[in-house]
């Protein structure tokens, strides 16, 4: 068991709203992917002979935004054997140490929240969405603060 040190997924995962992430950012950490997805249809199959199920899951998975990363670093092979585990893991027989499996498979390709934070990638804001919406979201509305809860009581009326 190998001792001390930092580990690959030690610590938490960025945050693309923090000053040192929005450091990290500008000097180009992180990166945009396309909210519409990757606009390509799917690589060839790499592995042995899929079932239709894994067709249908390698189809979706390349239609999504990460596909553009998974493309650039060719993951072909990474994005099928997640395919081929997901695919054995929905069966309702499906093991454990399967299950667990497409859970770590979805964390190092970008597929869960966590994920996308540890790759530093962010999904670009939809096309469609109104601006005006984002820049409202943007501005938190004030909490009362405990001044605000405390009344001014004229002199006699309190106790």
């Amino acid at each position: 068991m190998p001792r001390g040190g930092a580990r690959a997924v030690s610590g938490p995962p960025p945050d693309p709203r923090s000053l040192k992430s929005a450091a990290s950012m500008e000097r180009g950490g992180w990166r945009t992917l396309p909210a519409e997805g990757r606009g390509e249809p799917a690589p060839e199959w790499p592995l042995t002979t899929p079932a239709d199920r894994e067709l249908e899951l390698w189809d979706e998975m390349w239609a999504k935004p990460q596909a553009v990363a998974w493309a650039a670093l060719s993951q072909e092979l990474e994005v099928a054997l997640f395919v081929r585990t997901l695919a054995e893991a929905e069966r309702a027989d499906g093991r454990v140490d399967v299950k667990k499996m497409v859970r770590s498979y979805l964390d190092s390709l970008g597929l869960s929240v966590a994920g996308m934070n540890r790759n530093r990638w962010k999904v670009a804001p939809a096309a469609d969405a109104p601006a005006v919406e984002a820049e409202v979201a943007a501005v938190p509305a004030r909490r009362p603060s405990a001044r605000d809860r405390l009344k001014v009581v004229p002199n006699g009326e309190g106790a």
